[in-house]
């Protein structure tokens, strides 16, 4: 299995929301109640995907012509805004690629600390990379519960 890395277009929009609407219903299933993933899949594409994209902070993993994964920079807000791997292509290290792939790009633009916002099941695997929890408890977030977390990026 091969997978390349490229840059997200304003053209995946509409395959990347509906990934990121799998990867919720079936990967947040374990943390959040079914009418939390019910409220959170419900919301429509934000209007800062097309912004982000826009200023090259979108990256896509590809599996053939197949968008495996994704995730999002939002420069502006030194934020992590989005990390999903398609469910049925979990576990091969995609998010991993992603989110180093992510940290470069941030690192590139000058960008010392990422924050972001991780939902209970994706905790682990942030903090496997090297996110702390800014807070010891969770807060609530329209979905749900989710944890506010940060990591120094060093320089490379």
């Amino acid at each position: 299995m091969t997978i390349t890395l490229r840059a997200a277009l304003p053209d995946d929009i509409d395959a990347l929301w509906a990934l990121r609407t799998v990867a919720v219903r079936v990967s947040c299933a374990t943390h959040y109640a079914p009418e939390q993933i019910a409220a959170w899949t419900a919301w429509p594409v934000p209007a800062s995907y097309a912004a982000i994209l826009a200023a090259g902070g979108g990256i896509v993993a590809m599996q053939d012509d197949i968008i495996a994964g994704y995730t999002m920079l939002n420069a502006d807000k030194q934020e992590v805004d989005a990390v999903f791997v398609d469910p049925a292509r979990g576990g091969l290290g995609i998010g991993k690629r992603l989110l180093a792939a992510l940290e470069q790009l941030a690192r590139g633009r000058g960008i010392v600390r990422l924050h972001l916002s991780a939902s209970l099941n994706a905790e682990p695997f942030y903090r496997a990379a090297g996110f702390v929890a800014l807070r010891a408890e969770a807060y609530a977030h329209p979905s749900g519960i989710s944890l506010a977390m940060e990591k120094a990026l060093a320089d490379t």
